[in-house]
């Protein structure tokens, strides 16, 4: 047995072909570090949710290195590499390069469907599995790239059950339709209208504004002379939020429906008196009634605080994707990709395991209402299955 300690600290760097390299922050003797990366705006409008997805990784690293982890018969300490998109397209790029030329085994992102779609080609020529907690336009996985992934429903789904309850549950006859113009905020208002009218309720009005806009009164102006009995939103929750508000101010009679990026705590600060009766959906069942929901918002209140939206969803995919080396007994990209491609697992949020493009298999849509200044459940649609081991 060769015992120099320097021909042994070698070999461990050699091992890891994703590696942060043996410097000052190297980890102990004997022990290999692997860089995964995370994706999110992290600055601007939306680095509340960004912070979210951030901190959600952060904890599922901090948990595994915590705990000690063997892959292929060599300790591993995860490290997490944060960059920031700004929610930006061509910023989601840069970064995803960024992270690439870094080497990380894997990454989690981005946030946003229009960073995440973009950069989705970056990784897959790099080849790179990619897991996005939160980036629901189909497109996404509908690009062929064998190593995207996602842990939530899609906006297909999301569209669907959101365009059905908005006739079935709120009566919905005349129907006014506002997004943000992003791949996600388009995109699953392009899908709710499909829903609507298969309902038979019409769509009075299409109007679009943009993820940094602030003022919309002119748009609501034009959308109450329609006289609709419901507007939905596409977009997130820093939008959403003073759009409600407004159309209280121009006393727009309309009731307000929009999916998960709404679906916040931001929301109501922003929305103020506005919000009680607003509706939203999300993918995921509630955090109260998740698996390991109550579990992971105590861990996650106790360093980080409240939980916005997809918090858990980040915890799973870096939980999800390290499993999938785990059984792979190889952190190398390439060795890995298979394991996760058919991985079946029970998550924090549920049940994980994909479908041939990278869906999440069974991913269920919850409803909710705000009443009293907090979201409350109305209801689930389309719960997931059991993992099959």
């Amino acid at each position: 047995m060769d015992h120099n300690p320097f021909r042994f600290t070698f070999l461990a760097c050699a091992l890891a072909l994703t590696l942060a390299g043996c410097g000052k922050d190297a980890p102990a003797p004997g022990m290999v570090a692997i860089k995964i990366g995370q994706v999110s705006p992290l600055t601007g409008p939306q680095a509340h949710l960004g912070k979210d997805n951030d901190n959600g990784a952060r904890l599922a690293i901090e948990e595994l290195n915590a705990k000690g982890v063997t892959i292929g018969g060599v300790k591993v300490k995860f490290e997490l590499v944060s960059e920031d998109d700004q929610a930006d397209p061509k910023t989601g790029t840069i970064v995803a390069q960024k992270l690439v030329d870094a080497k990380v085994a894997g990454v989690i992102g981005h946030l946003n469907s229009g960073t995440t779609i973009p950069a989705s080609k970056i990784y897959n020529d790099a080849g790179i599995p990619q897991i996005s907690p939160s980036a629901t336009n189909p497109k996404y996985t509908l690009q062929g790239y064998k190593g995207a992934f996602r842990v939530m429903a899609n906006d297909v789904q999301q569209g669907k059950v959101l365009g059905e309850y908005a006739a079935a549950k709120l009566g919905a006859k005349k129907i006014a339709i506002i997004d943000d113009r992003t791949a996600y905020g388009q995109g699953l208002a392009d899908e709710f209208e499909k829903a609507a009218k298969a309902t038979g309720a019409a769509v009075v009005a299409r109007e679009y504004t943009s993820d940094k806009a602030t003022d919309f009164r002119s748009i609501l102006t034009s959308v109450k002379a329609k006289q609709p009995d419901l507007v939905f939103y596409g977009g997130m929750d820093a939008q959403a939020g003073p759009l409600v508000a407004q159309m209280k101010a121009l006393a727009v009679k309309a009731k307000f429906l929009a999916g998960d990026g709404a679906q916040s705590p931001e929301f109501i600060k922003l929305a103020g008196a506005a919000a009680d009766g607003v509706v939203a959906s999300s993918p995921g069942v509630p955090l109260d009634k998740m698996p390991g929901g109550k579990g992971f918002n105590e861990r996650f209140n106790a360093k980080y605080g409240q939980v916005q939206i997809y918090a858990p969803f980040a915890y799973d995919a870096v939980m999800t994707m390290v499993e999938a080396m785990q059984r792979a007994n190889s952190t190398e990209p390439a060795k890995y990709l298979p394991e996760l491609a058919r991985i079946s697992r029970q998550g924090v949020t549920g049940p994980i395991a994909f479908d041939e493009k990278g869906d999440l298999k069974g991913g269920p849509i919850t409803l909710y209402v705000i009443k009293s200044g907090k979201w409350e459940t109305l209801e689930t649609v389309g719960a997931g299955t059991s993992p099959q081991k």
